[in-house]
């Protein structure tokens, strides 16, 4: 075979296809602009998140991605830190993009605001001593324009409070995860051990009909279908379900846009053993419905 042949078909198999379910996310602008906590929103998000990743590394680090099962959608920080080899991350970006989705989120923020929070926190700018930190804004903006060129979004952080800016980037990324950012576990217990000590919302189930006082149902837990069809069978049980399913539903969104990342509801009857189980076990199948991660932990009832 002719040796120009020969590396054209070297070529046909080195180009491996476009995996669209694989996804970068690359953070990057002014320094003070909020990369960490957009970085931090990504993670909770469910992105596998770096923070000042060497250039020269991202590459490999794609490669990694690509033949990982457990990596879909990573996010990185690059930024003025990286020194003169960040003029090569445009070049850099345009060859991975063969390979996954790529995204360049550009942070910009006014000189006035940069001031302020350079004031505020009374940290140095990167790059250095050598100029006033008014100077060495300007010379940073210099030097990120042709990434900020390249950048598929740019947000200008300048009015923003931390908070804010969370909110900000989960809402318009909220599309490309596949559950609601917020982990949720649903505790049961006693209230004779103890109301739980990182329960963030408590319901008192001890209104429900106990079924500890029928001699037959005593011996099981609340995960029994015995259990279930006897505390079931009550109106105000469905009830209590519906409506604390409903309330969890509302508030949670608005927990989200607080930046909580994981909340514990707690429910107590008296030994922890039926009605606070059953309804942990309930609320889990509510919620999940509802498109959340949910796990259960019945923290007093005996196996």
């Amino acid at each position: 075979m002719p040796a120009k042949t020969k590396r054209k078909t070297r070529r046909r198999e080195a180009a491996a296809p476009r995996d669209s379910r694989k996804e970068l996310v690359v953070i990057t602008g002014m320094s003070g602009s909020g990369k960490a906590s957009v970085l931090k929103a990504f993670e909770d998000m469910g992105y596998y998140s770096v923070d000042n990743m060497p250039i020269d590394l991202v590459p490999r680090f794609v490669e990694l991605t690509l033949h990982s099962s457990e990596i879909e959608r990573t996010a990185l920080v690059v930024d003025i830190r990286e020194g003169h080899g960040l003029e090569r991350l445009p070049k850099i970006l345009d060859e991975v993009r063969s390979k996954l989705k790529v995204r360049i989120i550009f942070l910009e923020t006014s000189d006035e605001a940069l001031v302020r929070r350079f004031s505020e926190t009374r940290r140095p700018h990167p790059l250095g001593t050598k100029h006033r930190v008014k100077a060495a804004i300007q010379l940073e903006r210099k030097i990120l324009a042709p990434i900020r060129a390249k950048a598929d979004i740019v947000v200008d952080t300048s009015k923003f409070t931390v908070h804010e800016l969370r909110a900000h980037i989960i809402e318009r990324f909220q599309a490309t995860s596949p559950a609601k950012n917020i982990f949720i576990s649903a505790v049961s217990f006693g209230y004779r051990e103890g109301v739980p000590d990182d329960a963030d919302l408590v319901f008192d189930v001890r209104f429900l009909p106990n079924p500890h006082f029928i001699p037959d149902l005593r011996p099981f837990t609340g995960t029994h279908p015995k259990i279930a069809k006897y505390v079931m069978s009550f109106p105000q049980t469905r009830e209590f379900i519906k409506r604390i399913a409903d309330l969890l539903v509302y508030l949670l969104p608005h927990y989200i846009r607080e930046g909580k990342s994981y909340l514990t509801v707690a429910f107590g009857c008296t030994g922890g053993q039926h009605r606070s189980v059953l309804i942990a076990e309930e609320m889990k199948k509510a919620l999940a419905q509802a498109g959340y991660q949910v796990k259960v932990q019945h923290r007093d009832a005996k196996a």
